[in-house]
């Protein structure tokens, strides 16, 4: 079976549905392309839903991968992939978490938007492919900079920081542009 692209917005209350059925309970934060389109933000499908969990319970994830037989979907659609962002993001990330989506049995939180632009900022310095997310959040010069200062010290290498300001000014022009 081929593993497809998907909607979230579809795809979350069918996997709670699917949850429920199976009596398990999950509460998680998303963040990424999935979160994205859920707060309808960007319209675009996605390959999984990425969560800042250092781990997902057992049953959870196993219910998740017999889930994503069923409907053709990867294996890793709901992943904590993204868990060495706990390391990096400030503090304080928890007290700012907004609802996501609230179903039966799954309940999911999102970061805010300040930190979500830090880390498509990030994400977009390493890949340009995120930059077309991070137009849609439509941040303003201060947040900009703020990602900036934030990313800056995310990297060892001694051309990171230029890195950092030329793939700023490259944002800002594209939102000039846009």
């Amino acid at each position: 079976m081929t593993k497809t692209l998907f909607n979230p917005k579809a795809i979350l209350p069918k996997f709670d549905e699917y949850l429920t059925s199976l009596g398990l309970k999950f509460e998680g934060v998303a963040i990424g392309g999935a979160a994205l389109v859920v707060l309808e933000i960007i319209e675009r499908s996605t390959r999984d839903v990425d969560l800042l969990e250092i781990e997902i319970p057992k049953p959870i994830a196993n219910a998740a991968i017999k889930f994503a037989r069923m409907h053709g979907l990867s294996e890793s659609w709901f992943n904590s992939g993204p868990v060495d962002l706990l390391q990096s993001l400030p503090s304080n990330w928890r007290t700012d978490l907004s609802p996501l989506y609230t179903g039966e049995s799954l309940v999911l939180k999102t970061i805010s938007r300040l930190n979500f632009i830090r880390t498509k900022f990030w994400a977009m310095c390493d890949r340009m492919r995120d930059l077309d997310d991070l137009i849609a959040m439509n941040p303003s010069d201060e947040d900009i900079e703020i990602a900036v200062q934030w990313v800056k010290p995310l990297d060892a290498n001694p051309d990171w920081p230029r890195h950092v300001e030329s793939m700023a000014q490259a944002l800002k022009r594209r939102l000039l542009r846009d």
